[in-house]
């Protein structure tokens, strides 16, 4: 039989066919604790093998062991490890690589989260962080340095969704005998399988698209075996921050429809992203699938579905931010991504350079460039297309 495709791997990945009378949905198995035995499981972590039975949830439980098989079976991955957020799997998968002394090259635009955590908790554990622009692989090779034991990007890369060259950037990497991992929540992987094109570790916030309904917090790692093997023994047991099962369950529930929907966000975004580019108070829309993105040509090689995250820069500042949300009536005044309904958000430029990143001149200048005095970050949802345009157009005239 031919490998399904990822609209059939989604609803039915590492699923087995049940006996009569079995339910048909996946079960939310809540209970913290398994019945165990004395031969069965050691009372450490450090013993666990592959084989090991379930013993508590933090360890590992049924409807989360779902949910990883089938994020690695659709990124194409040989194992997943699932956290509590993105957060939660981005500190776990930085945590576990690196100790003090050693260095780390960031990607210059990422989410201010995971910036934030570079510069102020890593940094106080004596880990050093050096920003690069991931646009450009040059700039990464140039901030490899002996003492450099990860690189870690995001693409399209939040908030302006520039686009990364993974499978170069890959490869400089690993020339100098350095990791790679990515970021791909806003891609997911029906866009981009950054495993496939050289990464080590690929992350994604389950908490956006994967999941898609806005009602369950969820991230993950993926990887190989071994590497995920310490993941699970390390932060996962260590750090504390697992996965609700009810969470998995509704992540994997989001997971049946996420072909679908990433279908018709790019669809839709596509539509808005026009509406928005040839709008006169409007300076720049940045969407990977317009021709006139910087890297388009790149994400046109790279990607297969362009997501549907469309930022634009217009003139108004704070004033537009208010005028939106007090104008807009399908479109959400709201933060987070990836939703079934459309949010908007602005993003100033000098709260982001001043709290989140950590730019050189050079790099500021050249974010100031793309993001102007602030940026109006679109996560375009679900509802028609023509009704998302009229809603922005009423909600932008003067």
């Amino acid at each position: 039989m031919k490998t399904p495709a990822p609209s059939t791997q989604a609803l039915h990945g590492a699923a087995t066919r049940g006996e009569v009378g079995e339910p048909l949905s996946p079960s939310v198995v809540a209970s913290t604790s398994f019945y165990s035995h004395p031969d069965a499981a050691g009372f450490s972590a450090n013993e666990m093998g592959e084989s090991a039975p379930y013993f508590y949830t933090r360890w590992g439980n049924p409807t989360i062991d779902l949910l990883e098989k089938r994020l690695a079976i659709l990124e194409h991955a040989e194992a997943a490890v699932c956290f509590a957020s993105g957060m939660a799997a981005t500190s776990a998968l930085f945590l576990s690589l690196l100790k003090a002394g050693d260095h780390l090259v960031l990607a210059n635009v990422c989410y201010a989260g995971v910036a934030e955590l570079a510069q102020e908790t890593l940094t106080r554990l004596g880990i050093s962080v050096t920003t690069a622009d991931a646009t450009k692989p040059e700039r990464i090779a140039a901030a490899i340095t002996p003492q450099t034991r990860l690189v870690h990007i995001e693409t399209p890369g939040n908030p302006i969704f520039c686009v990364a060259d993974v499978e170069a950037i890959a490869r400089v990497a690993h020339e100098r005998g350095v990791r790679l991992s990515v970021d791909s929540t806003i891609a997911t992987p029906l866009g981009l399988r950054p495993l496939e094109l050289g990464a080590d570790f690929v992350i994604h916030s389950l908490t956006k698209y994967a999941c898609g309904h806005g009602d369950a917090l969820g991230g993950a790692v993926l990887g190989c075996t071994e590497d995920m093997n310490e993941l699970r023994k390390g932060p996962l047991v260590h750090l504390g921050a697992s996965l609700h099962p009810m969470a998995a369950w509704l992540i994997l529930r989001g997971l049946e429809t996420l072909p679908a929907r990433m279908a018709l966000h790019q669809a839709n975004a596509a539509r808005v992203a026009e509406f928005l580019e040839s709008h006169p108070r409007v300076h720049h829309a940045y969407w990977p699938g317009l021709s006139s993105h910087p890297q388009h040509e790149l994400a046109r090689r790279q990607m297969k579905n362009f997501s549907g995250m469309i930022a634009f820069t217009a003139s108004g500042g704070v004033a537009l931010a208010r005028q939106l949300a007090d104008r807009m009536r399908l479109i959400s005044y709201a933060v987070s991504l990836g939703k079934t309904k459309s949010l908007l958000f602005y993003i100033p430029t000098d709260d982001l350079l001043r709290t989140s990143y950590r730019l050189s001149e050079d790099d500021a200048r050249a974010f100031r460039e793309t993001a102007g005095e602030g940026i109006f970050r679109l996560s375009v949802g679900l509802e028609d297309a023509e009704d998302l345009i009229e809603d922005l157009r009423q909600a932008l005239a003067d």
